[in-house]
């Protein structure tokens, strides 16, 4: 299976010819969870999660805020700013346990 930027699947043998189907929530919020269950992490994980993780991981190695608006679809930078804030609070920021 396939899938595009805008969450599209493609399967099959054909080579996805006219054969796609949208992801469905349920089903990557399940997959996330296994997957997070067999790296046996100790914390909740959720595609948010992962999502602000990644943001946040962007920013620390110096990406620039318009950039990361770009990659995260938001349509203000005001939104995107939120991760700057996190970010400056000790403590309050998203750790990745490969970060010792």
């Amino acid at each position: 299976m396939l899938c595009n930027s805008e969450a599209m699947c493609v399967r099959g043998r054909t080579g996805g010819l006219g054969r796609q189907h949208p992801v469905l929530d349920a089903s990557f919020q399940q997959a996330i969870r296994v997957a997070a269950r067999a790296a046996k992490l100790n914390q909740r994980v959720t595609p948010h999660v992962l999502r602000h993780s990644f943001a946040t991981h962007l920013l620390e190695s110096g990406v620039d805020i318009r950039s990361l608006q770009e990659l995260l679809g938001h349509a203000d930078v005001a939104t995107t700013q939120i991760y700057t804030h996190v970010m400056a609070r000790p403590g309050l920021g998203v750790r990745s346990p490969l970060d010792l």
